[in-house]
């Protein structure tokens, strides 16, 4: 399911407009980078948690020439799926 689907899905179920639908997502999201980018977690009940994390430096290699390279450390997203979402897919 792509962002589009979603909206859809969230428009069909709720019964309002697709405009409003995607406004609202488009608002979660934006609240939840926001967040992230503050250093904050972000916990939704029964689906899961996302937190932002260090990755520290690690050495790679180049796929072309075979050499070595240093990848810098960054930050990453991590997810934790919660409960219901891990009893679901399972």
């Amino acid at each position: 399911m792509n962002k589009g689907e979603l909206i859809a899905s969230i428009a069909e179920t709720s019964g309002i407009p697709r405009v409003k639908a995607e406004r609202a997502l488009n608002m979660v999201l934006r609240n939840m980078a926001n967040a992230m980018e503050r250093g904050e977690r972000v916990t939704l009940a029964g689906f899961g948690s996302f937190k932002v994390v260090e990755r520290a430096a690690q050495k790679g290699r180049n796929p072309q020439t075979g050499g070595i390279i240093t990848i810098p450390a960054h930050n990453v997203v991590k997810f934790k799926p919660g409960k219901n979402l891990f009893e679901k897919v399972q």
